[in-house]
């Protein structure tokens, strides 16, 4: 996320506003409902761990100071020994926790969850689009914008596809295979907000409504039940789990637990690897560290829960209250303790799950950061330190907020806007003018030449990295066809050591209590990876980045395609083939495997938000906002370039897409000669685009 601390302080004002078997043991190994079918792997799979990190970063952020994973070698060494980190994966635009996790869970890009900006989303509001809001980007999974911020009036679901339907649940597909689905503080799939999810979930004339404890009992943790499930009774308080516009046959009959209220009893208790009791979510706030999260999962695996979503804090932020709340900078003290402390976690989680069978021969573990982040402050004043022999120190450490309003005031700009407090914010001028109009123009050209004062170095810094309005946004995958109010006038990506806040201040002003950044598209916020152990996963140990490229909607049809198991729609991910076993693969996969690699490495090139096309329209955008020629020629001039390359790029991919998923999950061979034709389509795009942003004067 931003740091989830950092998520808490910045939505705190939202959060305020059919018989089954029972579980039964072969070879002490606990396993899910006699009905649980995983076809996967040739039948190996029978758990799925599926862990999620807040910022947790494999590359090193000081070259002689061990990275966080480097610091964690009971996890790393547990994937390099039994699958592979991919460490070529990527982020979504913007670079938040909120999307980044739905990307991950869905496979879908945000244009079709709905969700492109975090972990805040702004909305032009009713009517004529004079107020603007920005909603909480983490709600339940069938929210509407208006169940989240009222004042919206906008009663589209905050999740939707672009014909305006809820987007399917991730839990679906294993709860109609017979198994039981656990998630711990991971967002959207577990009740996020009180009162309005509790009374929503349970009832307003419920106890629970009146429950004085209902975030601690009720937000963080749940557990999806399949039909008939031993944990989804009435007398471990179960609920209907209502997803009213599931595709393919509904969703009804299906029960819920949730809240550790009644998750803990139904588990018959949970005890974190510190012997604390996890009984009561207010207690670890949406910051878990592992002793608490890993916990849980064992928890749950052992009683019989196959299929485990969860979330871990990042450990560069004062978990443990040893800072003064502070953030760390790399190396020091206090952050190579938390990830002593995180790395002893993992090594009695894997420990305790292989007592019980619990391992990379029959479970599918699955590890992966929401984004990477950007360390600002000082250099070590220590500059030999590495942190684990010698610690660092730092005389400066924490973001810099500007204040963007004050600073475009002071330019000489009186455009009113609104904008989302981040480093990459989203501006909203009232009424929602289209990008053509003057004030709007204007306001872009003042922020493309904004400058501050850089405490830290006593440099002059530019503000500005890059600018996308609507149509370079349509690019990056940042817009809501169901819903046109969430598009904001244009989104200023900053020079990511800034995080611009609403503070009164046109100097930055130091915030010791985040000194990490995101949300931009610098090549350490960008790129993260997916460390996937178990049945049917190569061992490769660490791939080189530049080896192939992955990002965060290839995750789920991977998953999916390890378990057997399809969704109710189609991905905007591809298989990563280069991570699989072949002799687990479709024999149309088998056939056509060569093709088929070629086809998706340049599908992902074409059509992801970090792609070469991606990156070299954003070139083009940034120019074309920034431009000031006569009658404005160059901007309409590169606008209708990026908006050709958007509508090549859609037909193609839209083909690539279809093929991919055909041949991925519906058993069909692809035709060798359209592939190749596609191939070809999309490198001649590719080439287009880079000469374009090489010499604008060379655009079609």
């Amino acid at each position: 996320m931003e740091s989830s601390k950092w998520r808490w302080r910045r939505i705190a004002p939202a959060l305020a506003s059919a018989l089954m078997m029972a579980v039964v043991a072969v070879g002490g190994a606990p396993l899910a409902h006699a009905s649980c079918q995983l076809d996967s792997a040739k039948g190996k799979i029978k758990h799925v761990v599926y862990v999620e990190f807040d910022n947790v970063h494999f590359t090193r952020d000081n070259p002689n100071v061990p990275s966080d994973m480097e610091q964690m070698p009971n996890l790393l060494n547990f994937i390099k020994q039994n699958g592979t980190l991919d460490a070529g994966d990527h982020a979504v635009l913007i670079s938040h926790t909120a999307n980044d996790i739905l990307t991950t869970q869905t496979g879908l890009y945000s244009d079709n969850d709905g969700i492109f900006v975090a972990n805040n989303f702004g909305v032009f509001g009713y009517p004529g689009f004079s107020s603007i809001y920005f909603p909480s980007s983490f709600f339940y999974w069938t929210d509407l914008v208006s169940d989240i911020t009222p004042g919206t009036k906008d009663n589209t679901f905050a999740l939707t596809t672009p014909s305006g339907d809820n987007v399917p649940a991730p839990w679906v597909p294993f709860t109609r295979a017979g198994c039981d689905v656990g998630a711990f503080s991971t967002a959207n799939i577990a009740l996020e907000r009180s009162p309005f999810d509790v009374v929503k979930v349970f009832g307003s004339g419920s106890p629970e409504a009146s429950d004085p404890n209902q975030f601690g009992d009720f937000i963080g943790a749940a557990i999806h039940c399949a039909i008939g499930s031993p944990f989804c009774t009435s007398a471990n308080h179960a609920v209907n789990d209502l997803l009213p516009d599931e595709p393919d046959g509904g969703y009804n009959g299906y029960k819920a637990l949730f809240g550790l209220k009644y998750i803990a009893p139904a588990l018959g208790g949970i005890t974190d690897y510190n012997n604390n009791p996890v009984n009561d979510f207010s207690k670890i706030n949406f910051d878990p560290v592992p002793a608490q999260t890993l916990a849980v999962v064992e928890t749950m695996l052992k009683k019989g829960v196959p299929v485990v979503f969860a979330y871990i804090a990042d450990a560069h932020d004062d978990q443990e209250g040893i800072n003064s709340g502070h953030a760390f900078g790399p190396g020091e003290k206090g952050y190579v303790k938390q990830l002593a402390d995180y790395n002893a976690a993992f090594g009695k989680f894997f420990a305790n799950l292989a007592k019980d069978g619990i391992d990379q021969t029959n479970t599918l573990f699955i590890f992966t950061p929401d984004e990477g982040d950007h360390f600002v402050g000082s250099a070590p004043t220590n500059p030999g330190c590495d942190g684990v022999t010698t610690p660092c120190t730092y005389s400066h450490v924490g973001e810099l907020e500007p204040d963007l309003n004050k600073l475009v005031t002071n330019a000489g700009d009186s455009t009113p806007f609104a904008y989302h407090f981040d480093s990459s914010p989203t501006v909203f001028v009232p009424g929602q003018p289209i990008p053509t109009d003057a004030s709007v123009r204007q306001l872009e050209r003042t922020m493309a030449t904004l400058t501050a004062h850089n405490p830290y170095t006593g440099n002059t810094d530019n503000l500005m990295a890059a600018m996308a309005d609507p149509v370079e946004e349509a690019m990056l995958h940042m817009n809501t066809l169901a819903d046109p109010a969430r598009t904001p006038t244009f989104t200023f990506f900053g020079d990511p050591d800034y995080y611009f806040y609403a503070n009164g201040s046109a100097s930055p002003v130091p915030y010791p209590y985040n000194a990490w950044n995101h949300g931009d598209f610098q090549p350490e916020i960008a790129r993260t990876f997916i460390g996937i152990a178990g049945p049917g996963v190569k061992n490769l140990g660490v791939t080189d980045p530049q080896d192939f490229f992955t990002d965060h909607v290839d995750l789920r049809p991977t998953m999916m395609s390890l378990l057997g198991l399809k969704d109710d729609y189609g991905h905007d991910g591809r298989v990563i083939l280069e991570l699989l076993d072949p002799s687990i693969l479709p024999s149309t996969e088998h056939a056509h495997h060569e093709t088929l690699l070629r086809l998706g490495q340049v599908y992902k090139q074409i059509n992801a938000p970090f792609g070469d096309l991606a990156k070299q329209t954003l070139q083009i955008s940034t120019a074309a906002l920034a431009s000031n020629s006569a009658s404005d020629a160059t901007y309409t001039r590169l606008e209708n370039d990026i908006a050709g390359f958007t509508s090549q790029r859609d037909a193609l991919a839209g083909q690539m897409k279809s093929m991919l998923e055909d041949a991925e999950f519906n058993g069909a061979s692809i035709n060798e000669q359209h592939a190749r034709d596609l191939i070809s389509q999309a490198n001649s795009l590719l080439s287009a685009a880079d000469a374009c942003s090489a010499n604008l004067s060379n655009c079609p």
